[in-house]
């Protein structure tokens, strides 16, 4: 099985990676190479079999023709703008988002003589726009209230045309925020939701731009490469013709989320978030769902944390070694 993998630097794409190095296998099937690329070379893990590691920006002409030219049999399409960048920066957002998108799946559709590969789009619970009832269910319209949250609805449409077509096999994720997020702070507008988590359990003092009555979905990186897997492996006639998913997450107010660092890390910890009110995080916020029903996940099998506990846990043991500051 030969695997590419696009926005391999990211942080879902190295766990990706490095899952797939240590299991040597996607399912039942065995890996026995792949190409990891993103804007910049990602750095591969130790693995039984061949990592390519490459640079690409995939929206350039000719790159996702180069990538898919020796019939990778999955695709995972994780490679985006994210969504605070993608609002400030209108053309960059569509540029990557959208056309390198419909590039990769033209790519696909070109090769043609029964090439057929699984295809797994990573897309965003930023499809969905308000006003929302209370519990979102599957079949809510994709009305969404930003840019990001508009490319990837339009990346969903055109994953299931190319399906129904018979280009691809295509299944698309609408994640919810993944939190907690190692590493830097990036320029998603939904980062502080891991801000706050992640730097007071490194002992490091972080700003709160939104009120605490904010209530959110979240999933842990674990269950991120869990929704992954699945997708990549699972027998797919069970979707039928609606090709993208919303997962299944853990839903609470930024108030509950303190509230579990504090019982796990203790009050010290809590006291290390600032509140500094942003108006322009918070109207970007105000525009996201809040709760799920994922029926149709759940019944395909998909599975995520049951408390935001285990969520913060998940990020002490897999990043901290156990510890706490």
């Amino acid at each position: 099985m030969h695997v590419l993998v696009t926005g391999a630097a990211g942080m879902i794409g190295r766990k990706f990676e490095e899952r797939v190095a240590r299991e040597g296998r996607i399912g039942k099937q065995t890996v026995e190479r792949m190409t990891a690329t993103d804007v910049v070379v990602p750095v591969p893990p130790k693995a039984a079999f061949k990592i390519e590691a490459r640079a690409d920006d995939i929206a350039a002409p000719g790159i996702a023709e180069a990538l898919v030219r020796e019939r990778p049999a999955l695709i995972l399409h994780l490679a985006a703008i994210v969504s605070g960048e993608a609002e400030s920066d209108f053309d960059k957002g569509y540029r990557v988002n959208l056309d390198g998108t419909r590039q990769l799946l033209e790519a696909v559709r070109k090769i043609g003589n029964g090439y057929k590969p699984r295809f797994v789009f990573a897309s965003s619970i930023a499809v969905f726009g308000a006003p929302f009832p209370e519990m979102i269910p599957d079949e809510f319209h994709l009305t969404p209230l930003t840019s990001y949250g508009t490319q990837k609805a339009i990346g969903e449409l055109l994953l299931a045309d190319y399906t129904r077509r018979g280009f691809l096999d295509g299944v698309g994720l609408r994640f919810p925020t993944i939190c907690v997020r190692p590493g830097a702070p990036n320029k998603a507008a939904s980062g502080f939701f891991s801000n706050i988590i992640r730097e007071p359990l490194a002992g490091k003092e972080v700003v709160l731009p939104v009120p605490e009555t904010v209530r959110h979905t979240h999933a842990s990186p674990r269950s991120a490469v869990n929704f992954l897997i699945h997708a990549a492996s699972m027998d797919t006639n069970a979707i039928g013709l609606r090709r993208s998913l919303s997962m299944p997450g853990v839903c609470v107010t930024v108030g509950e989320q303190i509230a579990a660092l504090e019982r796990i890390a203790g009050a010290k910890a809590a006291k290390l978030i600032r509140r500094e009110p942003d108006p322009v995080i918070t109207r970007i916020v105000s525009g996201w769902p809040e709760r799920f029903d994922p029926i149709r996940a759940t019944k395909l099998g998909f599975k995520a944390e049951s408390s935001f506990d285990e969520i913060v846990r998940a990020h002490v043991e897999d990043e901290l070694g156990g510890n706490t500051a």
